[in-house]
């Protein structure tokens, strides 16, 4: 998808660096992604100055790894800094959009039909997906939509220079260089064309936006040409996505998302994500899946307030965690995960009359009131993340309001 921040795997490895703040809990890294450097690590591999002394270097990492030196040269020919990609690295926005705004505009009717005529086109390589990963299409196929339109929009940065400019960078070369290596192994299979293939400015490539190193670890030929390449190949991009989501932790034949009513009275602090209960529980309190199926009552279910309790509400059980693997922002995974239950047949979610929310320069005040209170809010950067999501529970439980997690001005001016 067209958006200002990194794409899915890149902010995974920027979240796993402490570089970028997000909606949701912090989780690992995908065992695809570099971690971060550490005081007891090897030190980070070189970077910054002579640009031909750097790519030596590289290709003498790439040898050791099991390159050849004809793949190294192959790939390493002719790249060069791009300044696009540091000013874009250096610039990134920030997620600002409630849920209503950017599911509206995502989960589009437009998107909606593609999705299922792709679903549909490709019938038989989902439900390989499905038989081999336990993915179903709608969870794919979402992904597939959120991320690059369906292919139509995948980045147009040479990817084999925007993974040397972040490597020769000297912000986080331990976590770009990796890639950069496993992009030369993609030369040495001939998946890649390093002259001509483009994608996102952090690297990501083909139609689900994955790094080298996932792509090694988990490309697909779905279309038996021998080759994996996620830019050209349908096929191959959903059996490529489902690997990774099974990966992820997908569970098979279990749900992601539920949308629910709610009753007006609820112990509301015990709701948002980490939370004690079973989705059982919730239905003992009231609260009822508004397609009716109580089946999956013994799963733990995290009762879901993007917008607060008068919004559109939802229960995420445990295979929700793989779309925060995906993407760390609570409001992307809420309105992917959306998006797969509408291609899997549910209804439009009930938009409810959730109370206004805060401004970005009212979310700053609120976000350093709750940190004089003793609240661990992260950087005052006017997002509604997890840190600042829990300690306006906290308060509100605190001053007898309902504790939904929702920044209002009732709550500003309570404080």
């Amino acid at each position: 998808m067209q958006r200002s921040l990194a794409s899915r795997s890149a902010l995974a490895l920027l979240f796993a660096a402490g570089i970028v703040s997000g909606a949701a809990a912090q989780t690992p890294a995908p065992n695809g992604a570099a971690a971060p450097a550490t005081a007891s690590s090897t030190p980070a591999p070189a970077c910054d100055g002579d640009l031909t002394e750097f790519l030596a270097g590289v290709k003498a990492e790439a040898i050791a790894a099991g390159a050849t030196a004809e793949a190294a040269d192959m790939a390493l020919a002719g790249a060069q800094i791009d300044p696009k990609v540091l000013s874009r690295d250096r610039a990134q926005g920030v997620f600002k959009q409630t849920f209503l705004e950017f599911s509206q505009r995502t989960v589009s009717q437009a998107r909606l039909d593609i999705g299922r005529q792709k679903m549909k086109q490709f019938a038989d390589v989902f439900a390989r997906a499905e038989q081999e990963f336990g993915v179903p299409a709608g969870v794919i196929t979402a992904f597939w939509a959120m991320e690059t339109d369906f292919g139509a929009v995948q980045g147009d940065f040479n990817t084999r220079n925007a993974l040397v400019t972040l490597s020769h960078d000297c912000r986080r070369p331990e976590l770009f260089r990796p890639q950069l290596i496993a992009l030369i192994e993609m030369v040495q299979h001939g998946d890649l064309d390093p002259a001509t293939n483009t994608g996102a400015w952090a690297g990501e490539i083909g139609q689900v936006q994955m790094l080298p190193r996932d792509i090694i670890a988990y490309g697909m030929d779905g279309d038996g040409d021998g080759h994996v390449r996620l830019k050209q190949s349908g096929p191959d991009a959903i059996l490529t996505a489902a690997k990774f989501i099974q990966h992820l932790g997908f569970q098979k034949g279990q749900p992601w998302l539920q949308e629910v009513t709610l009753p007006e009275s609820l112990p509301w602090e015990k709701s948002g994500l980490g939370g004690p209960l079973t989705a059982g529980e919730w239905f003992a309190l009231g609260v009822k899946p508004r397609d009716g199926n109580t089946s999956f009552a013994n799963l733990h279910g995290d009762l879901v307030l993007p917008q607060g309790r008068l919004g559109p509400t939802f229960i995420a059980y445990p295979n929700f965690q793989i779309y925060l693997e995906w993407n760390k922002s609570f409001i992307y995974t809420t309105s992917a995960a959306y998006f797969g239950t509408r291609l899997s047949g549910a209804e439009p979610y009930l938009k409810g009359t959730p109370e206004q929310g805060l401004s970005n320069d009212q979310m700053k005040e609120l976000q350093t009131k709750l940190d004089t209170l003793g609240h661990d809010v992260g950087k005052v950067d006017g997002i509604l993340g997890s840190g600042t999501r829990v300690a306006i529970q906290k308060e509100q439980q605190r001053l007898g309001m309902p504790a939904d997690g929702w920044a209002t001005q009732t709550l500003l001016n309570s404080l």
